[in-house]
């Protein structure tokens, strides 16, 4: 009431329209709100990504198609350094919307394979098989007791039968774990041509 009662009283002193004025002022700043919308949309999201730590700088995060580590989280957007060495920027009002995997958090490696055996294969040699890969994989490197190794017999596929396994890599260092892979690998393939 009292801006009212100011704004007639001034505009009767001056003589000066204040009603368009104001309505000009107003549209002004309806204008520069529009124009800060992606600012602001992208200031609380990078105050979201902060209270809620989804990753950390150096954490491998997995957004989208983008595969990488975190460089840095600005003002504006994450930045994301990619395997293949780009540097992906992204607003960090969208990645407070995204599905984010924080590869970097994981606890173990999750190795899953399958291995195709020929269908005239006898069941004493698919069972060998089967002890073979339980005993390589036995107490192996990188072993957490709480999730031991798994293989089995499960299936006839197109021309194999096939022998899946699961075995998990603790802690999650990937250089290491691929190394582990190819050394296990190799081991089977050792056994397999001894035992014909």
């Amino acid at each position: 009431m009292l801006v009212l009662g100011a704004v007639v009283i001034l505009q009767s002193l001056t003589g000066l329209e204040i009603w368009p004025l104001l309505a000009s002022l107003g549209l002004g700043g309806f204008a520069v709100a529009l124009a800060a919308k992606d600012s602001i949309s992208n200031f609380f999201g990078t105050v979201t990504i902060l209270m809620d730590k989804p990753f950390s700088v150096g954490d491998r995060v997995v957004i989208g198609e983008h595969d990488g580590f975190v460089e840095s989280v600005g003002y504006r957007s994450t930045r994301i350094r990619t395997f293949e060495g780009g540097l992906v920027s992204i607003p960090n009002e969208k990645m407070v919307h995204a599905a984010v995997n924080n590869v970097g958090a994981r606890p173990h490696i999750r190795w899953h394979t399958n291995i195709g055996l020929r269908y005239d294969t006898p069941p004493d040699k698919v069972e060998k098989a089967l002890e073979i890969l339980q005993q390589i994989l036995e107490d192996h490197e990188g072993m957490n007791e709480e999730l031991p190794p798994r293989v089995y017999f499960d299936g006839l596929k197109d021309g194999t039968l096939n022998i899946t396994l699961f075995a998990w890599y603790h802690p999650p260092e990937y250089w290491h774990y691929r190394a582990w892979v190819q050394a296990t690998c190799l081991a089977y393939l050792r056994r397999f041509h001894q035992e014909g």
